[in-house]
């Protein structure tokens, strides 16, 4: 019997350490350590995971991204895809890029859960080494 239950348990455990990205988190500053806004992350057809701004939690110095370069420039922060084209591999969704809109820039991107309420997400130019890390908690 015992045998049996920590069986289970450890498929218990299993089943709510899956890597689970998709829904709202809540961003924090680097540079203040408050929080900033609430992107959600979704999956679209192409089975990419994607993330955009729904909601500003701290007055931006510009309610657009006036530095963004590409389709994103002078587009309102909120609605604004930041996350593109994550794909899952293993525990990890890398692949894909990150926008800074405060500076416009766009980085690798690689993001993982940290249990159920949290993301580790880092953005990254050439190798993982040169970049930063946040971490993003569950709205809920």
């Amino acid at each position: 019997m015992k045998k049996i239950t920590f069986l289970f348990a450890a498929l218990l455990m299993s089943a709510f350490s899956y890597a689970q990205i998709e829904g709202k988190w809540k961003t924090i500053d680097d540079e203040t350590g408050k929080p900033k806004s609430i992107v959600e992350i979704f999956k679209k057809s192409d089975g990419k995971y994607y993330g955009k701004i729904v909601q500003l939690l701290a007055k931006p110095e510009h309610e657009t991204c006036i530095k963004c370069t590409d389709d994103r420039k002078n587009k309102p922060l909120v609605g604004l895809e930041i996350i593109r084209g994550l794909k899952k591999e293993d525990a990890e969704f890398t692949g894909g890029h990150i926008t800074d809109p405060k500076n416009g820039k766009t980085y690798k991107c690689t993001v993982k859960a940290d249990g159920a309420d949290k993301l580790d997400v880092r953005g990254y130019v050439g190798f993982s080494l040169i970049g930063r890390s946040q971490t993003w908690h569950k709205v809920k």
